[in-house]
C-alpha cells in the first residue's frame, strides 16, 4: 500500500530544504549496497527530524536504528555543535556504509556509534536525553519506548518510525503487524506523554514527556 502518492511525495521533498550531496550519494550507495534498501528515511522525513530536533532544542540525542547512517546525520545536523548523538545498530554491514558517510560530513564528529542489542545499550545510558527516535526491529519497538522514557528528560520528544506500517495497522496478521498494533495502542493510552501520529510517509509518532 502507497500511503502518500508518490508524486506528491516527490514534490513535498522539492519544496523543502535541499539537501547536501552526501545524502544522495548515501541513498545511491544504499540501494545498491542493502537487502532492505527502503529502510531508509527519505528526504522529506530527514528533514522533519532535523526540523524537530532543532525545534526542540534537543543537545543530546538518541538513535535506536542506524541503517546506513541518513537519519543520523540528519539529526545530529540539527543538534548544536556541542549536541551528542548516540547511534544503536547490529548490522555491520550498514554500519559500514555509515562510518563512511560520518566520516565525509561536517557533522559526523557529533555522533558516537553503538553496535549490539539495543536494549543492552539502553541499560549502560543514564540520560537525561532531549530527543529519542526509534526506528529498528519491529516487534521490540514497545521495549524501546519503555526503556528509553525514563532517559528523556520532561518535555524531551521521541519519535517512532512506521507506525503506520503500511497500512497493516488496519488489518494486522504477522508479528511485526501486531507489534506496531500494541505499540500505538500503548503510547495513545500513555498518559505519561502527549501524542500524535502522523500520516507522513509510513507513519511516524511524536511523543512528549510530559
Amino acid at each position: 500500500m502507497t500511503l502518500v502518492p508518490e508524486a506528491i511525495e516527490a514534490y513535498a521533498a522539492e519544496h523543502s530544504e535541499p539537501l547536501a550531496p552526501l545524502f544522495d550519494a548515501l541513498r545511491e550507495e544504499t540501494y545498491a549496497s542493502m537487502r532492505d534498501p527502503q529502510m531508509q528515511v527519505g528526504r522529506l522525513e530527514g528533514n522533519l527530524l532535523r526540523l524537530l530536533v532543532q525545534l526542540s532544542g534537543a543537545r543530546h540525542a538518541l538513535e535506536i536504528g542506524m541503517f546506513t547512517g541518513y537519519s543520523g546525520l540528519m539529526i545530529a545536523s540539527g543538534l548544536p555543535e556541542d549536541g551528542t548523538l548516540i547511534t544503536c545498530d547490529v548490522d555491520p554491514k550498514a554500519e559500514a556504509i555509515a562510518r563512511r558517510a560520518f566520516a565525509r560530513s561536517p557533522v559526523g564528529r557529533k555522533i558516537q556509534i553503538r553496535m549490539g542489542p539495543a536494549l543492552q545499550t539502553l541499560k549502560t545510558l543514564s540520560g537525561p536525553l532531549d530527543f529519542v527516535f526509534i526506528d529498528a526491529d519491529k516487534e521490540n519497538y514497545l521495549a524501546y519506548y519503555e526503556a528509553v522514557l525514563p532517559l528523556l528528560r520532561p518535555g524531551g520528544l521521541l519519535v517512532a518510525d512506521n507506525t503506520l506500517w503500511s497500512g497493516r495497522v488496519l488489518d494486522p496478521k504477522s508479528p511485526s503487524d501486531h507489534a506496531i498494533v500494541a505499540f500505538n495502542d500503548a503510547v495513545a493510552k500513555d498518559p505519561r506523554v502527549d501524542k500524535v501520529l502522523l500520516t507522513v510517509r509510513d507513519g511516524m509518532t511524536l511523543a512528549v514527556k510530559r
